[in-house]
């Protein structure tokens, strides 16, 4: 499935409990999954052109009113999920809604469909018509399977009420035969429901395994912030985004004034402690969407959106006092740290990830210079000091 696509979650308990993948199947994984079940139009085709296909067919050899039937509800199916998959197509990449819930409900409505076709014609006594949809049915319980194993219980229904009447319908033949039907595709239907939730499980643990590596692949290992990767790309996100340029972001940089000498004092140890400390105080601070990165060996950034160069600055203040609070270490040492923190606001010729960076490291060289413990904030190529902890007004 195409990236950037969102398809609506199921709403209906009937849908929800038919699309279930597991309580412990993270929501992004679930979503991704659900958008698997919409496939694209030519994999959609294929199915529905075959059971047109074989119900034209068998309604042409034998034009009765059970067949014309079969055939009419094939086709009112076959352009009714056509419709809701186009426009849950064009819906899908704005987000809106693409109708999940009846689009599950004609699934089954089509396997239904199939089933009822090969059950008539095993009424009939039609063994060439039976034969053609019985294969087919067959053939498209495989297909079922293998497009749907996003959703095993699915998977199951279908197969259950396309093969299922197969098999009631041999029951009702009068050649002892067929009894080795009805024999048969509970075990086969058994199988393939089998089959399906393994497909499933693996391909959960697949997309577990490729989210831990591209967490790893952009997060500190220290700290679990963001690495350089991982604020890289979250700058190119909301640099790049629609609604990036009506509104201000701030990229806070940060430097600590004290952590050669607690380095050298308490070791790489205590160290560490202090780094981890500081990531868990950051963290603390911010919004969901806000993001904080380690980018070196005591570096950090902040990436805040929807902010302007007041609350920015504001904002730096907190950092700044939460930061200075003592730290205990594990060997009983209490220590205190200091930051350096130079503010870039991002909007104008600062909307672009280098221009940012750069404009925030400029800033927080004049802090260094000021001799640290405090905030400069830089915007459009103006400054506004803070010294400490005390306000001060923001250049426009």
């Amino acid at each position: 499935m195409e990236q950037g696509l969102k398809f609506s979650l199921p709403k209906w308990r009937l849908t929800r409990w038919l699309t279930h993948s597991g309580h412990d199947t993270p929501a992004d994984i679930r979503a991704a999954l659900i958008a698997s079940l919409f496939g694209t139009l030519p994999i959609f085709a294929g199915g529905v052109i075959n059971t047109l296909m074989i119900s034209g067919v068998v309604a042409w050899r034998r034009p009765e009113p059970l067949y014309i039937s079969w055939l009419i509800l094939e086709v009112v199916l076959a352009l009714v999920r056509v419709v809701i998959l186009r426009s849950a197509l064009r819906a899908a990449p704005k987000g809106g809604n693409t109708h999940t819930d009846l689009y599950i409900l004609l699934a089954l409505f089509w396997a239904f469909s199939v089933g009822y076709g090969v059950f008539i014609t095993f009424l009939n006594g039609d063994w060439l018509a039976a034969t053609l949809a019985g294969v087919s049915c067959g053939a498209m319980a495989g297909g079922i399977c293998f497009r749907n194993y996003g959703a095993p219980r699915l998977v199951g229904a279908m197969i259950f009420l396309s093969l299922g009447p197969m098999c009631l319908g041999a029951l009702f033949t009068g050649e002892w035969v067929t009894a080795i039907v009805f024999i048969q595709i509970p075990f086969y239907l058994i199988s393939m429901v089998i089959a399906s939730h393994r497909l499933n499980r693996i391909l959960v643990s697949t997309m577990l395994a490729e989210r831990a590596s591209d967490r790893r692949a952009s997060e500190d290992a220290l700290t679990g912030l963001a690495n350089r990767a991982g604020l890289q790309a979250a700058l190119e996100r909301v640099c790049s985004s629609a609604r990036g340029h009506d509104s201000a972001a701030a990229l806070l940089y940060m430097d600590m004034d004290d952590f050669k000498r607690i380095n050298d004092t308490h070791g790489h140890a205590g160290g560490d402690q202090v780094l981890k400390t500081i990531a868990d105080r950051m963290r603390a601070m911010l919004r969901v969407d806000d993001v904080a990165a380690r980018i070196g060996g005591d570096e950090f950034i902040v990436l805040v959106t929807g902010i302007d160069a007041t609350a920015a600055l504001r904002l730096g203040e907190h950092l700044l006092r939460d930061v200075s609070q003592p730290i205990t270490l594990t060997d009983g040492n209490r220590v205190c740290v200091g930051l350096s923190i130079g503010i870039s606001i991002m909007t104008g010729a600062n909307r672009t990830p280098q221009g940012a960076l750069d404009s925030a490291d400029a800033a927080l060289y004049r802090a260094k210079a000021q001799g640290g413990r405090c905030c400069v904030v830089d915007q459009s190529g103006q400054i506004a000091e803070n010294e400490g902890l005390q306000s001060a007004s923001v250049a426009a």
